[in-house]
């Protein structure tokens, strides 16, 4: 039987091998950085994806103000659902889901008494659809909840119920004469 000082000895002779080995170093270290370097990518491209997302939606109510500034939304007797289907009708499809989008356009006298679209705090979904007449002020307004991924590693920039976030595109400009 082996005498508990020869044991010690072998032991300690087995941690200085183990601490010179360096053939699984790379991959300790790598399962130990891999979580963290994936999430902070995962959590880069979601950014990116967000804020390409808001571009796309601004572009689509820019364009489709365009045709409520120019009278043709009013001389087509367009109603809330149309308005919304010709706003659909330029969306990509692989991008939004068409159901899950608000559209409110309201019509005002003056642009000091239009309101914003969304100030923070609660979303209220009361969409109403008036595009005014010539020369009126009108403020055309597009939501959608865009739903989230990586919401953890204290990375989390929703603003709106459910792990989404809610993108807002606005436009506000005077009807011109038709």
């Amino acid at each position: 039987m082996p005498s508990p000082a020869a044991s010690t000895a072998s032991f300690r002779n087995l941690l200085r091998r183990f601490g010179r080995n360096r053939r699984g170093s790379a991959a300790v270290e790598f399962a130990v950085i891999a979580p963290v370097f994936f999430g902070l990518l995962f959590a880069i491209i979601e950014t990116a994806i967000i804020f390409f997302a808001g571009q796309v939606l601004e572009t689509i109510t820019q364009s489709s103000a365009r045709y409520v500034m120019t009278g043709q939304a009013q001389n087509a007797n367009f109603q809330a659902s149309d308005f919304k289907t010709y706003l659909c009708n330029q969306i990509p499809a692989a991008m939004f889901t068409c159901a899950n989008l608000s559209v409110d356009v309201q019509s005002y006298t003056t642009f000091s008494s239009a309101t914003p679209c969304y100030a923070g705090g609660n979303f209220v979904n009361n969409m109403q659809y008036n595009p005014g007449i010539q020369g009126s002020v009108v403020r055309v307004c597009v939501y959608y909840p865009w739903p989230q991924i990586v919401t953890g590693l204290g990375y989390n920039i929703t603003n709106y119920a459910g792990n989404t976030r809610l993108l807002v595109a606005a436009a506000a400009f005077k009807n011109e004469p038709y």
